[in-house]
């Protein structure tokens, strides 16, 4: 991620994975906002792998709109992956990063232009009003205040895609190259003036969500395995804590019996099985999290690359198949 002679102040990165129905309402948006500002601009589409007519949409729209970039994917990485790549082809020195579903309102760009201008490097954004069904808002609320204490990252709002980048920040999360890992947490560690500020939030009108509930808790699982070894020290306390209450338990097994006799003893038959159920349960935990960390390990020394790119694609430009994953 280099800077180009002549390049954009501003580049917007868009991930799309099958976002067909969107495309005509998002550029149609997205060009009226940025034709109001007074420099240039590019605007990344990271195609992630779609099945449908999403990358040729683009292309046809670049011969209206030279500032479109095409980056292709030879199949799906995912929508952090996308994020990544747009960073490593955008050639902007601010970079913000939206939705393709427009339920982050294109009309806030300049609102974290000005945060730019403002000198900021970094700006992380809380959805106001946010237009989404009970259970995901509870679930969010909830998994924030989670991942806020187990991680110590202070983010109000872990999962909106309308966020700022500056370049310097964006070319450290990309020469990063870990297997998984969660953009916006990452990016706080290399902002030298972060903020926040509040933006729209707009239902999705066309289409649903990709995202299905165990793609979210997978998604919840790589920010916290990514950022914190807190679930590690939790398993060492909760297995102090159910060693001695095994002690105790057996101890006042070992009492009673002696007691009220071997009789009372085999009475508690059941009670004794169920303290080894829960303690197991317990151990199959601690290996589950154990295997999730282990798992990350091995995908991460194998050095496999986090995605590939099948081409690249701008106006007036001849079409490049890169031949590695980021340009860093």
């Amino acid at each position: 991620m280099t800077a180009v002679q002549g390049a954009p102040r501003l580049s917007l990165v868009i991930p799309m994975y099958n976002e067909e129905r969107n495309i005509p309402a998002l550029f149609a948006r997205v060009f009226a906002v940025c034709a109001k500002l007074p420099f240039a601009f590019e605007v990344v589409c990271v195609d992630d792998g779609s099945k449908d007519a999403t990358a040729q949409l683009v292309r046809t729209a670049q011969e209206a709109n030279p500032q479109l970039v095409l980056v292709q994917f030879a199949r799906n990485f995912g929508q952090h992956a996308a994020v990544t790549a747009g960073f490593a082809h955008a050639r902007g020195d601010w970079i913000i990063t939206l939705d393709a579903d427009l339920q982050n309102p294109p009309e806030e760009i300049p609102n974290l232009v000005a945060q730019f201008e403002a000198g900021f490097d970094l700006i992380n954004t809380i959805r106001l009003g946010r237009q989404d069904t009970w259970f995901r808002k509870t679930a969010s609320r909830w998994t924030n205040q989670l991942v806020r204490r187990i991680s110590g990252i202070k983010l109000s709002d872990f999962g909106c895609m309308l966020r700022g980048y500056s370049r310097e920040v964006a070319k450290a999360i990309v020469a990063c190259r870990e297997y998984k890992t969660f953009i916006p947490a990452l990016a706080t560690l290399f902002a030298r003036r972060p903020v926040e500020i509040g933006v729209g939030h707009a239902a999705r009108e066309i289409g649903v969500s990709n995202y299905s509930f165990l793609k979210l808790l997978s998604l919840q699982l790589d920010l916290i395995t990514s950022f914190s070894v807190s679930p590690l020290r939790l398993l060492f306390g909760l297995g102090a804590l159910s060693g001695l209450l095994g002690v105790a338990l057996g101890l006042l097994l070992l009492v009673m019996r002696f007691m009220y006799g071997a009789e009372w003893a085999a009475n508690g038959a059941l009670t004794v099985l169920g303290i080894l159920l829960i303690i197991s349960s317990l151990q199959f935990f601690a290996f589950g999290l154990l295997g999730e960390y282990i798992g990350r390990i091995f995908q991460q020394v194998r050095l496999r690359q986090p995605y590939v790119v099948q081409t690249v694609e701008r106006r007036g430009e001849a079409i490049e198949h890169p031949q590695t994953v980021v340009d860093a």
